[in-house]
């Protein structure tokens, strides 16, 4: 059995803790690297390399790891994004039910049976009530719209 010296062995170990502690306790994976590179400089320490060697490995380990899991790690974290309601109606077209004027602050669509405030795209158009128009995005609570020409 290899006898524990606190030195530079119990440096890493008390930095591969905290960074496991955080780790337990931020969501996402943010520092489950450098416990890893603090494992490995704990191993260096503990065959007693010199201390450049230690974080030259601590460094080392964990840029590899970030680098190699981030990306991956980034994909299914958080992949499971539900798209809302107002994400579903970019992009369809929809009916013009009250005069949308951007400088009279007025207008409304109609879209998938649902009225939505609405506004133009470009503040210097007013659209009339029955035209076709599409929505392009979502600000807040309003459809923000661009209508549909004839020739289309």
């Amino acid at each position: 059995m290899i006898p524990f010296h606190f030195g530079f062995t119990g440096f890493w170990l008390i930095i591969m803790l905290i960074t496991l502690v955080v780790e337990a306790v931020v969501p996402g994976l943010v520092s489950i690297w450098f416990a890893l590179g603090a494992l490995v400089a704990m191993v260096c320490a503990s065959l007693h390399a010199p201390v450049w060697a230690q974080i030259l490995a601590f460094v080392v380990v964990s840029l590899a790891a970030l680098l190699a899991t981030r990306p991956l790690a980034s994909k299914y974290v958080n992949a499971k994004v539900q798209a809302t309601n107002a994400d579903r109606i970019i992009g369809k077209e929809c009916v013009v039910r009250e005069e949308i004027d951007n400088l009279h602050e007025t207008g409304a669509i109609s879209v998938d049976g649902k009225l939505w405030t609405a506004r133009c795209t470009d503040d210097s158009l007013v659209i009339p009530s029955g035209t076709i128009a599409v929505v392009e995005k979502i600000e807040g609570v309003k459809a923000i719209v661009t209508p549909i020409s004839k020739e289309e």
